[in-house]
C-alpha cells in the first residue's frame, strides 16, 4: 500500500512544485488529495496521468491521510494543521506559524535531520532564505564553528506569490511601452528597482524577513548564542534568491579549504571559476535542488572570516524540495 498524502495550497507556487516533485519521486502514493481556496475548488491538476480535482479544505476532508503538506499561509496552518494531526496525519508545514514553537522541530535535513525523531505530529519547514543559508553555512560551522553571520539577501518576487510574478511582468511591459506603473502587490515599483523586503519593521528595527532568518538559524543550528545580522531586500528577479554572506569563525579557515568542504557537502554545488567569470546566478539556480555557492574568498577586514555568494531556488530547496526531503526522511 502506498502513502495517502494531502497538499494544502495545491494551486499556489509551492504546491505546484510539490506536485511536480512527487511525480518524479519514487515514493509510492495510493492517494493524493489536493486542497485550495474556494475559488479553486473543482480545478483539475494532472498527477501521474490522472486529473485530480481540487477540493475545499475541511476537517473531514483531512481524515485518513498519512502526511499533509501545508503551504497556504499561517492563518490556514493555525486552524487546520492541528486538525490534520488529530486525524492521525503527520503535518509538514511551510508557513511561519509553528517554526519557533519549542515542541515543533524546524528542519533542514542536511543540517538537523535528527530533530525529526522528536516530532509530535507537526514539523516546520524554515523560511526560504534561512533554508538556503543554512545548507551552505552548516558545513563551515561543523569544521570551524561559526561565531557571527552577516547576510544580505536579494530576494526574487516569486517568494511573494503568483500575483507578485505577474506584477513584475506587467511593470516591465508598461515601462517598455511608456505606460504608467502602479504598484499593487508591492509597496513600491519592483521593475528596475530594489527595496527593503515587504514585511513590517519590528521594534528592534529589523523587518519580518530579517527576524525570521536571525531566529530560525539559531534554532536549526541549536546555537541560541549565534550572532546573526540580516538585511533582506526585494529585487526584480522572477525566481531564485541570492545571498551575500560574511562568516566569522572560531578558527581561521582558508578560501581553498572552504571551497573543498562545500564541494563535498550535501545540497551544495560550488560554482566558483574566477578566470571564466562563472559564479552563482538566479538563472543558474532556477529549477535546481542544490544551493549554488561561489565568490568564496577570505575577508580581508577580519583575521578569521570567509565571504561567499549563494543562489538557490526558494520554491524548491526553500520550500517544496525541503518538505519532500523531510517526508523521505520520515518514511525511510
Amino acid at each position: 500500500m502506498g502513502l495517502k498524502l494531502g497538499i494544502v495550497g495545491a494551486t499556489g507556487a509551492v504546491g505546484i512544485e510539490a506536485i511536480k516533485l512527487l511525480e518524479k519521486s519514487r515514493i509510492e502514493i495510493s492517494e493524493l488529495r489536493l486542497f485550495a481556496s474556494s475559488r479553486s475548488v473543482g480545478k483539475k491538476i494532472s498527477f501521474l496521468g490522472e486529473e485530480l480535482a481540487v477540493q475545499e479544505l475541511s476537517s473531514n476532508a483531512l481524515r485518513n491521510l498519512d502526511f499533509v503538506f501545508f503551504s497556504a499561509g499561517s492563518s490556514i496552518s493555525a486552524i487546520f494543521a492541528p486538525k490534520a494531526k488529530e486525524n492521525g496525519a503527520v503535518v509538514i508545514d511551510n508557513s511561519s506559524f509553528f517554526r519557533m514553537k519549542p515542541e515543533v522541530p524546524l528542519v533542514v535535513p542536511e543540517v538537523n535531520g535528527e530533530d525529526l525523531k522528536n516530532h509530535q505530529g507537526i514539523i516546520a519547514n524554515p523560511n526560504c532564505t534561512t533554508a538556503l543559508l543554512s545548507v551552505a553555512l552548516w558545513p563551515i560551522h561543523k569544521i570551524a564553528t561559526v561565531e557571527r553571520v552577516i547576510v544580505s539577501t536579494y530576494q526574487a518576487v516569486s517568494g511573494a506569490g503568483a500575483k507578485a510574478l505577474l506584477e513584475l511582468d506587467t511593470q516591465v511591459r508598461h515601462y517598455v511601452q511608456g505606460k504608467p506603473i502602479v504598484p499593487e502587490v508591492f509597496p513600491e515599483q519592483i521593475a528596475f528597482n530594489v527595496f527593503s523586503h515587504n514585511s513590517p519593521i519590528a521594534e528592534n528595527g529589523y523587518n519580518g524577513e530579517e527576524n525570521k532568518v536571525i531566529q530560525e538559524l539559531k534554532k536549526i543550528f541549536h546555537c541560541p548564542g549565534l550572532n546573526v545580522c540580516a538585511t533582506c531586500i526585494r529585487v526584480p528577479v522572477f525566481r531564485a534568491h541570492c545571498e551575500s554572506v560574511v562568516v566569522e569563525t572560531a578558527r581561521k579557515i582558508t578560501a581553498e579549504e572552504t571551497r573543498r568542504i562545500l564541494a563535498s557537502s550535501p545540497g551544495v554545488e560550488v560554482i566558483d571559476d574566477p578566470q571564466n567569470g562563472l559564479f552563482p546566478t538566479p538563472i543558474k539556480a532556477s529549477g535546481k535542488k542544490e544551493v549554488l555557492v561561489g565568490r568564496i574568498r577570505e575577508d580581508l577586514s577580519h583575521p578569521r572570516s570567509i565571504s561567499f555568494f549563494l543562489s538557490g531556488d526558494q520554491l524548491l530547496k526553500g520550500a517544496a524540495w525541503n518538505a519532500l526531503q523531510i517526508l523521505q526522511c520520515l518514511i525511510n
